[in-house]
């Protein structure tokens, strides 16, 4: 495959990020369109081996740092006032979350665009969450039988800025929970402390009310085998905080640009 090839296989989803990161496709587009002269001026930038997808997010990404902070964004598109949930975070904490949770970048992927180490990085998605939590801010229910494990979730969930309603430790618990304090957001354990499921208990309460689902299990294959609820999304066991923060902005993000797009839609499917 050409370099020009790479690049147009690219080009959908980087308008697509500098539309989220700028608020407006018009605007987004003139800082691809000033990617696209960078690298035609200067083609050593996706020589060698470097990965294009890099090389090309880190072209754009330079380009954003260097300009004007005044020039940055544009009355956000109206068409999709979800956005604006976005052009309110800080410049580059937007751009961290955008890389990791829209993009699909890893960590270490993420911190090679930015130019910068993979802790900053995963500061940076910490403050997307925070910021992003003023802006949708929700409550969230925790199905976790590991006591050290629960105490840090709740930790980091309220650090972002969100509200914990309890901690479940078996499948009834989580019913009870559930029903009697209806959350925005759940994280929940497969494996639980009665040997029942936290597989099922999400299946059973998503009959109830639709609401975004995070599973962090050391068990991910009992997810991938078992009846999977959607919208769900699988962190698996041990994890860093930062992706726990990312996961939960990605999913409270996408489940109000679905509540925009469609009244019967309540989350993106993953």
């Amino acid at each position: 495959m050409t370099k020009s090839q790479s690049v147009a296989e690219l080009l959908p989803k980087l308008r697509r990020y500098a539309r989220a990161l700028t608020g407006s496709q018009s605007s987004g587009d003139a800082y691809v369109g000033a990617t696209l002269e960078a690298l035609a001026e200067d083609p050593g930038i996706l020589s060698g081996t470097r990965d294009p997808r890099i090389a090309v997010f880190n072209a754009f990404s330079r380009i954003w740092d260097s300009a004007e902070s005044s020039s940055r964004g544009e009355t956000p598109d109206p068409d999709a006032p979800s956005d604006k949930h976005l052009t309110g975070l800080t410049p580059r904490p937007r751009q961290a979350f955008l890389l990791v949770a829209m993009e699909g970048f890893s960590e270490e992927e993420a911190a090679e665009i930015l130019e910068t180490s993979v802790p900053e990085l995963r500061r940076l998605v910490e403050d997307s969450g925070r910021e992003l939590a003023a802006e949708i801010a929700t409550e969230v229910m925790i199905i976790e039988d590991e006591p050290m494990i629960a105490m840090d979730l709740e930790s980091l969930v309220e650090g972002l800025g969100h509200t914990v309603t309890g901690i479940a430790r078996t499948h009834s618990e989580a019913i009870a929970l559930a029903k009697a304090h209806r959350p925005g957001l759940i994280l929940a354990d497969i494996r639980l402390a009665d040997m029942s499921s936290g597989l099922d208990a999400v299946n059973e309460l998503l009959q109830l009310f639709q609401v975004p689902v995070i599973f962090i299990t050391a068990y991910p294959e009992q997810f991938l085998t078992g009846e999977r609820p959607e919208p769900t999304f699988l962190i698996t066991k041990p994890f860093p905080p930062a992706m726990v923060s990312a996961v939960i902005s990605q999913a409270l993000f996408f489940e109000q640009k679905a509540k925009r797009r469609s009244p019967r839609s309540s989350a993106r499917v993953r």
